[in-house]
């Protein structure tokens, strides 16, 4: 568990080191905010990080949805996940999937990336397993424009949780 305080006053390195994995393999979002500190509450740190990816140019918020992972996909079966990705996916059940349940999730994934040239993201600790299958399908009728959105909708949620679970509510 880490404070505010902590994040506030740790030095450049250990800020990004200490926030960079609340945006999937993407230490650019907390290095954009160093600046931002002291920040007065975990809200206003959590903001601060969502405006930076708003911010930033749309090839690099395709760049961070590209660098989440698919669910259940073949990184998942290798063990090859960040240590949240793994808990998360682990969570809905998807570290357990059966021969049959494994090559359903893998023909979804295909076909949202073939049709959005990205993953499909989801925050898993707000779902079922049966609510992920549910999303593929609704969400693979949508446009890509909106799927972006989506993706960074989604990202944002996941964001927040790990955030959360970073600071466990304490504010000091």
């Amino acid at each position: 568990m880490i404070s505010l305080y902590q994040i506030n006053t740790a030095s450049d390195e250990e800020f990004v080191t200490m926030l960079g994995g609340i945006y999937e393999h993407s230490d650019w979002v907390p290095r954009r905010v160093l600046g931002l500190r002291p920040f007065a509450s975990s809200e206003d740190l959590r903001v601060a990080m969502r405006d930076a990816v708003e911010n930033a140019t749309p090839e690099v918020k395709l760049e961070l949805i590209c660098s989440h992972p698919d669910l259940a996909g073949k990184l998942a079966r290798e063990g090859a996940l960040t240590d949240s990705s793994t808990r998360e996916q682990a969570g809905l059940g998807l570290d357990r999937l059966s021969d049959e349940e494994y090559e359903n999730f893998s023909q979804k994934n295909e076909c949202y990336r073939k049709k959005f040239g990205f993953p499909f993201i989801i925050c898993a600790r707000l779902t079922t397993k049966q609510g992920v299958l549910d999303a593929f399908e609704k969400r693979l009728g949508n446009l890509r424009e909106a799927e972006v959105f989506e993706a960074l909708r989604q990202i944002h949620e996941i964001g927040r949780l790990r955030l959360e679970d970073m600071l466990a509510l304490k504010e000091k």
